[in-house]
């Protein structure tokens, strides 16, 4: 999908993913010290003001800019000790450029992107990161076409924990996690949380350190 799709899902409905926070970025980075952090995709920025709330200074980068218009109103209505911690951003993940000094925290949440494609924006992700940083991707595993449910439906986009370690394999990043973690939905297709379905979609997670300095 282009910027123009997702500018088109995203207007389409209300809170395509719903406000809460992902459960896995909640399970793995609620125990961090707060600091600068990346959320990359950040689509409507649930991710990034659960950071933020909690004390973190987050830019979330998104290529729709109709995603960033809505994480714009959602921030409106935040205190202003959470808002003054939010930047918006409207860019590529896999033209990222990193300010000096890097990121803290980089947070990768179910950017599907082909191969070639998901390998630079996770290359740029880690070169993103600061001295003794944590990068974490999650997204919709591969064994979710036949084990799972929800997500893309093409192979092209979906990836497995040891793909990403592949990906980012010689950039100095030590493995905390790699592994696959089933989800509870709802009915819906997409991979919005909660709800009654009784079903799993199957995650890939992979959360990485950089050493510090």
């Amino acid at each position: 999908m282009d910027s123009q799709d997702w500018d088109d899902r995203y207007a389409a409905s209300e809170l395509v993913w719903g406000a809460e926070p992902n459960r896995w970025v909640v399970r793995e980075l609620a125990g961090l010290t707060p600091g600068h952090a990346l959320d990359l995709a950040a689509g409507e920025g649930r991710n990034a003001i659960w950071l933020a709330a909690r004390g973190w200074h987050v830019t979330g980068l998104d290529f729709s800019a109709v995603a960033l218009e809505r994480a714009e109103r959602l921030t409106a209505e935040l205190p202003d000790e959470v808002a003054d911690r939010l930047t918006w951003r409207h860019g590529d993940a896999r033209a990222l450029e990193a300010p000096a000094g890097g990121y803290d925290l980089v947070l990768v949440a179910y950017l599907q992107l082909p191969a070639e494609d998901r390998r630079t924006a996770l290359r740029r992700a880690a070169d993103a990161l600061a001295p003794g940083g944590t990068l974490l991707v999650v997204g919709h595993d591969l064994t979710n076409l036949a084990e799972g449910v929800g997500g893309p439906q093409d192979p092209a986009v979906l990836f497995t924990p040891d793909d990403v370690l592949a990906d980012l394999a010689g950039h100095g990043l030590r493995t905390v996690r790699a592994e696959r973690v089933h989800r509870p939905v709802g009915a819906d297709p997409g991979h919005r949380e909660g709800g009654t379905g009784g079903r799993d979609a199957i995650d890939a997670l992979v959360r990485l350190e950089r050493g510090a300095a």
